[in-house]
């Protein structure tokens, strides 16, 4: 028995269900399946008016999820690939400025063991705290071991 095609309400739905998305993320995945000009928008609409789609709520779920492991300039780029507004993006990089330096000293803790021995070793460290999105005076103050800036 052949299940029925999903309304384009259905699969926003679904997307919705899985895990928070913007609108634009949700028009990017659901343009090839509108059927008739002005569906999708009309749909999208809907479900923002419901509050289905909420910018704030996206912007928690993937600082909840990723700060722990990514600094602010990373976390900003996911932010706006995800097409949410500057202002919004602006204001929840404020609030993650203040934990920046407590956060990368926690992820180079559970990589490192001690600060690196050579000029080599601290330069892979450095790259490594880069790599995850963290700022270079931060990087400079985790590598550095300067404990009264916490």
């Amino acid at each position: 028995m052949a299940r029925q095609p999903l309304s384009l309400k259905g699969r926003a739905l679904q997307l919705l269900s899985q895990r928070e998305h913007s609108r634009p993320e949700l028009e990017r995945k659901l343009a090839a399946h509108e059927q008739e000009p002005g569906q999708l928008e009309r749909t999208l609409d809907e479900l923002q008016a419901r509050g289905f789609i909420d910018h704030q709520r996206v912007a928690e779920s993937v600082v909840h999820r990723r700060a722990a492991k990514l600094g602010a300039l990373r976390i900003r780029q996911e932010l706006l690939a995800k097409g949410l507004d500057a202002d919004s993006v602006a204001a929840t990089m404020a609030d993650l400025k203040a934990t920046e330096l407590q956060r990368a000293r926690e992820v180079w803790r559970r990589k490192f063991d001690a600060p690196g021995a050579d000029a080599a070793e601290r330069a892979r460290q450095a790259r490594f705290l880069a790599a995850r999105g963290f700022s270079a005076d931060t990087v400079r103050k985790v590598l550095g071991g300067d404990q009264d800036e916490a």
